[in-house]
């Protein structure tokens, strides 16, 4: 990925904040057929290895899983918050009409070795752990007991486990760092009345 210097985000810490506001991964793997897209939600435990550790679950009627034996090089993107920018939302627009529409985004990049964990144990405890973060803000939060255990049984054996310790991890933060201070701040003004209120944060806390 092009990442200009003033782009560039720095921090590991910052890097796994996107991944875990954004948890759904785009998985690109190489097969037979060529290059191949399959879009998960993954669980990131930071205090696995240098830079993290991935796990996710994909199904057992997918190819990828069987493509991916052995351990395999792969790249999951993540992307965060993003928008149009209208060059009209920078003042030295009006003054000058020297700025062009752009589009502001943040994404991450994970190289790392994918492994097939095809045991029950492990595709249960990675489907319960992603079932507790993402039910945690429902009022009756949803959990396996509340089904019967033969029909999550049959569920789980229809998955397949994967997990990618990564190996290389980059980021981008494209949030008008390259413009004025007036310019980027007033663009994210207009980005919260247009209600995207997270890439506005963003870009006012960029430097």
């Amino acid at each position: 990925m092009y990442i200009p210097a003033h782009f560039a985000i720095k921090h590991t810490q910052d890097l796994h904040a996107i991944i875990r506001a954004h948890p759904l991964g785009a998985l690109v793997t190489l097969g037979p057929e060529g290059l191949d897209a399959n879009h998960i939600p993954f669980e990131l435990d930071a205090s696995q290895g240098e830079q993290g550790l991935l796990t996710a679950h994909v199904a057992r009627a997918n190819p990828v899983w069987g493509q991916c034996q052995g351990s395999v090089d792969v790249l999951v993107i993540f992307r965060g918050n993003q928008s149009y920018i209208s060059p009209n939302w920078y003042p030295s627009k009006h003054e000058t009409h020297r700025q062009v529409p752009t589009w502001n985004y943040e994404v991450v990049h994970v190289h790392g070795r994918l492994t097939v964990m095809d045991e029950e144990k492990f595709v249960r405890g990675v489907v319960a752990r992603l079932t507790r973060e993402h039910e945690v803000n429902e009022p009756r939060p949803w959990k396996m007991g509340d089904s019967p255990p033969d029909y999550i049984d049959g569920m789980l054996r229809a998955i397949v486990g994967i997990e990618i310790e990564i190996k290389r991890i980059e980021g981008k933060a494209k949030l008008s760092q390259n413009r004025e201070n007036r310019d980027r701040l007033n663009a994210a003004d207009v980005l919260l009345t247009h209600g995207n209120d997270d890439l506005a944060r963003a870009m006012r806390n960029a430097k």
